[in-house]
């Protein structure tokens, strides 16, 4: 079996240590990072990852950092084979306008699109897109969008009738083709069974292998009990070099990069996170420096100062293939990777990791690396 290897597009800025922005409402993505998150920036990060052989880019959602939609958009002419993974969230649009908008995208981009259905995990940043739904709420009304997404894109027109939704005669002028794939992830109770029923990948934040196998578990059983298949991804950060101790030491300079105070005021502001999944991201540091590689190659370093995936694959071009391999014997099957600063890690790992899973029979059929 084969992988999926997909790149991150850094809508909040980007630079050559930690952005650490990534989930703060009073980010100014005009200026976060030592690279704002220009059209032309951006542009260099799409190509880079193309180049590499990634099959899409994820492209963050939030008040943090630029539109999904129109920043992916706006980069379709400028790529040629790149999908792009739109997150978006249910509460700040219809499922009618998403599924007119993801039509469109399909066909201006010759198929192109992906699509991770956001839940939101944090109450407050939810409220600033006038959602005052609780988080038991939320996951409810995401299973109910993603059942009316489905139906609008039907062949006829569709109703439905929901808690949170009442459709008559949904539909669009044309349904996407192909139709894309719906990503999702959660850690909460409530999250699980969603993902189960109604998404056709699983993302989980980058725990440990047994944790990651424990959650692939639970989620496979949702899908079961509801006659359904559904595949795996896993989002982390990479840091890939020709020798592990090169690897190692860009994450001691980005220690050294890092303000005390910065660490102890994520570590407050996320201990008790509404999320559970950046509850259980929180718990891998617990905001301190020391014992930071986790498991094999697994260093918790990028969530000190970071909200989100907080986990890096750290080691050699072959460490790092191995760890791949290994999360994908307990069942993963995309690997939504990042780096800092994106344009340049894109490369590192395509040239390294790349041909090395190549070699082991582990990828999709994806270009090779070419001349960007």
């Amino acid at each position: 079996m084969s992988v999926d290897l997909h790149w991150f597009l850094p809508t909040a800025g980007d630079g050559r240590g930690i952005v650490d922005n990534s989930n703060s409402s009073n980010a100014d993505p005009r200026t976060a990072g030592e690279r704002a998150p220009t059209l032309d920036y951006l542009t260099q990060v799409a190509r880079a990852a193309e180049a590499a052989g990634f099959t899409g880019v994820l492209t963050p959602t939030g008040t943090h950092c630029e539109d999904a939609w129109l920043t992916t958009a706006a980069l379709i002419p400028l790529t040629t084979r790149l999908k792009f993974l739109v997150a978006f969230r249910p509460g700040a649009i219809s499922p009618t306008l998403a599924a007119q908008m993801a039509s469109s995208f399909q066909r201006l981009s010759g198929g192109r699109l992906l699509l991770n259905v956001v839940t939101g995990g944090d109450s407050i940043e939810q409220q600033q897109f006038g959602d005052w739904l609780t988080k038991d709420q939320r996951y409810a009304r995401t299973a109910e969008f993603m059942q009316a997404l489905r139906g609008a894109w039907g062949d006829a027109p569709f109703d439905f009738a929901g808690e949170h939704y009442t459709l008559a005669g949904a539909t669009t002028s044309a349904p996407p083709n192909p139709v894309p794939p719906l990503y999702f992830g959660g850690s909460s109770e409530a999250a699980l069974p969603v993902a189960g029923q109604h998404a056709d990948v699983y993302l989980t934040w980058g725990e440990p292998p047994a944790a990651v196998a424990a959650k692939i578990a639970a989620v496979r059983a949702e899908a079961e009990r509801a006659g359904r298949t559904i595949r795996f991804g896993i989002r982390l950060h990479v840091i890939t070099r020709d020798t592990s101790a090169e690897a190692w030491a860009v994450t001691e300079k980005m220690l050294a990069g890092l303000d005390p105070d910065a660490i102890a005021a994520t570590a407050a502001r996320f201990a008790n996170a509404e999320s559970e999944g950046q509850r259980r991201m929180t718990a891998l540091h617990a905001g301190s420096t020391a014992n930071l590689e986790i498991a094999p190659n697994l260093w918790a370093g990028v969530g000190l100062v970071r909200g989100g995936a907080g986990t890096a694959l750290v080691g050699s071009h072959t460490e790092v293939a191995d760890r791949i391999e290994e999360y994908h014997a307990a069942g993963i099957d995309e690997f939504v990777l990042s780096g800092y600063p994106h344009v340049e890690e894109a490369f590192w790992f395509g040239e390294g990791v790349r041909p090395i899973l190549a070699r082991r029979g582990l990828l999709a059929d994806t270009p090779a690396l070419v001349n960007a």
